[in-house]
């Protein structure tokens, strides 16, 4: 893929998955992993392009009075400190590659597993689970650079917690703070990097497709689409990270 494709890529991943309440994170971090080499960079980019489209929807949830503090509470108040630290953990660019392919590789995993799923009845978690949850999605999305949704709404549709639009609205919200939290740690440990002429068309490319997602509804491309494109996708790139830095092959 050639990089002045990029915007346009970044834009339409944006604008589907800001129409169903997501940014998108996962999808930056496996296309910036094919340009970028320093790792840094890469969770830089992709926290703030994530920040940018769910900062979008985050308002939207509010604004439509699905945002529910009392249920969301314990998985923000958990993975924002985890999050923070995560994020400042002196990886090698080795062991981060590792991590970050195993993390897409994981994640594609359950996205398959929420695909074949029909139907579920509604429970209930205490706030102890809630907790655990939270903080474990917190920790390995301030490692990876990823917001956590990706984690964290698989894994409550497996478990069966709440209807499809309470799970989207938890994380949105989630990946907000997480992004945030993710940015804070990695100023914080002086690994803040950013190649602005690289980085601004793609800023202006999801800022552009998340509000324009926000105000649409999408009748081509559905949910259950978007979540098939996302797990294949990750799942490659998953696979390709793990075989070339932890074996050097090349696929």
């Amino acid at each position: 893929m050639p990089e002045y494709g990029l915007p346009l890529i970044f834009f339409l991943i944006a604008f589907f998955y800001a129409s169903v309440g997501f940014g998108g994170g996962s999808s930056y971090l496996a296309l910036l992993s094919l340009f970028l080499t320093e790792f840094e960079e890469i969770r830089t980019l992709a926290l703030l392009l994530n920040l940018i489209v769910v900062s979008i929807g985050t308002f939207m949830f509010i604004r439509n009075d699905v945002f529910k503090w009392r249920l969301f509470w314990p998985f923000i108040l958990s993975s924002v400190p985890l999050s923070f630290l995560g994020a400042q953990l002196q990886l090698s660019e080795k062991v981060f590659f590792l991590v970050l392919g195993s993390a897409l590789l994981g994640a594609s995993f359950f996205i398959f597993i929420q695909l074949l799923q029909r139907s579920h009845s509604e429970r209930t978690l205490r706030t102890y689970k809630k907790l655990t949850i939270g903080s474990g999605i917190g920790l390995l999305s301030g490692i990876s650079g990823i917001g956590g949704g990706i984690f964290l709404s698989p894994t409550l549709n497996l478990i069966g917690w709440k209807d499809g639009r309470t799970v989207a609205a938890l994380a949105s919200i989630f990946i907000l703070f997480n992004s945030v939290a993710g940015l804070g740690g990695l100023i914080a440990s002086n690994a803040f990097k950013l190649n602005i002429p690289f980085a601004f068309p793609l800023i202006l490319a999801v800022a552009v497709g998340g509000t324009l997602g926000s105000f649409t509804t999408n009748k081509k491309l559905n949910a259950q689409t978007i979540k098939l494109f996302t797990a294949v996708l990750i799942a490659y790139v998953g696979l390709r990270i793990v075989l070339l830095h932890g074996w050097g092959w090349h696929i």
